[in-house]
């Protein structure tokens, strides 16, 4: 088997292990504050929080990703969308926790539900993909650190977009027309 089928069928595991629904809850959530929405990740767990902040904007949602400079400040009632494979970022959680002080609402997505920032949100799309810990009941891997958690990531929070964009009746040309145009 090559490498590419190796990693291929890794994601695959993943997705077998997720609980479809709690997909379709996480974007019900996220179109009950579509008004303000901001991300929250860093290293690659971040790209994946800009890529999804980006395709959620191109649904017709107000998202923010936490660290740029346009970014407002928080307040009751917004959502924190917060990404760590371990659930143990330091920065990641110390945010949740700041933005659950400030009255948000907090989405954490993570491999592990008990974890530092599991237990910070309230609520938690759990990933069942390998981080670079390698702890008991993630799924192996043969790709260095949480290369598998971004991958599942990036496709479970597309899948997400998709269930948000069934719920504000957006479809491909309404979501066209919100892409970048100066390419």
């Amino acid at each position: 088997m090559s490498t590419l089928q190796t990693v291929m069928r890794e994601i695959e595991a993943v997705m077998e292990k997720m609980n479809a629904d709690q997909v379709v809850d996480f974007a019900r959530i996220l179109h009950e504050h579509e008004d303000r929405i901001f991300l929250l990740g860093e290293g690659r767990s971040g790209l994946m929080a800009k890529a999804f902040a980006m395709r959620l904007m191109h649904l017709g949602a107000n998202v923010y990703v936490m660290g740029e400079t346009i970014t407002p400040s928080m307040k009751a009632g917004d959502m924190l969308v917060a990404l760590s494979g371990s659930g143990t970022t330091s920065s990641v959680v110390e945010r949740s926790v700041k933005a659950r002080e400030l009255g948000c609402q907090v989405l954490g997505v993570t491999t592990n539900p008990e974890s530092p920032l599991g237990t910070a949100c309230t609520g938690v799309l759990h990933i069942p993909a390998a981080t670079k810990y390698r702890k008991p009941g993630e799924t192996a891997s043969i790709q260095p650190l949480s290369s598998l958690f971004d991958q599942a990531s990036h496709i479970v929070l597309d899948s997400v977009c998709v269930e948000f964009a069934a719920f504000r009746n957006q479809t491909n040309e309404s979501a066209k027309d919100r892409h970048g145009n100066m390419e």
